[in-house]
């Protein structure tokens, strides 16, 4: 089922998630709904490649995400989608790289953010295993990005203080038009 979305002003977007303790039915149930959401904000001209828990009210320690991947011809695809239940990110990479973010819950922004290149996650999936894996350019980006969102932090928020008073007028045109 496809899942009402927070938009920025939502004081869930601002709060810290908690971590999930038990993946029950309840839990699964909850990243099938998140990947449709995902999946089908695609459909309305945005690109759904991550949505975290919060994002849909929801203020639990998880996301759902799909990596991208070049294909031989240059152009790129995604994966299937991944849940991600209490990530643990660590060992950024010095290297750092600035690229165009955006977010579902602030539509029709993009900023240029810069980011480490590279980061390691460990979480848990669907089982319970936990997985560990080293994420690099994009990838490390989506999934740095919906983490951020579960600890109460939006893209814009990682800008210049100067940065963020020119866009001071578009976010609160965001909130005014998307709060109603």
């Amino acid at each position: 089922m496809k899942l009402l979305l927070r938009y920025l002003g939502h004081s869930d977007l601002r709060t810290k998630a908690t971590p999930i303790q038990e993946i029950t039915p309840d839990i699964i149930q909850l990243a099938e709904d998140m990947i449709e959401t995902m999946v089908k904000a695609s459909d309305d001209g945005s690109i759904g490649v991550g949505l975290a828990a919060p994002q849909i009210g929801r203020l639990v320690r998880m996301f759902v995400w799909r990596s991208e991947q070049t294909l031989p011809d240059g152009k790129f695809t995604f994966d299937e989608p991944e849940v991600v239940i209490n990530p643990t990110l660590s060992n950024p990479s010095q290297e750092t790289e600035t690229l165009a973010e955006g977010c579902l819950s602030i539509p029709k922004l993009h900023l240029e953010i810069t980011r480490p290149k590279n980061i390691h996650i460990r979480y848990q999936n669907l089982k319970g295993e936990w997985i560990e894996k080293d994420l690099e350019g994009y990838n490390a980006r989506i999934v740095m990005h919906e983490n951020d969102h579960l600890n109460g932090v939006l893209f814009f928020d990682r800008i210049s203080a100067s940065e963020r008073k020119k866009i001071e007028p578009i976010l609160r045109e965001i909130k005014r038009k998307y709060s109603s």
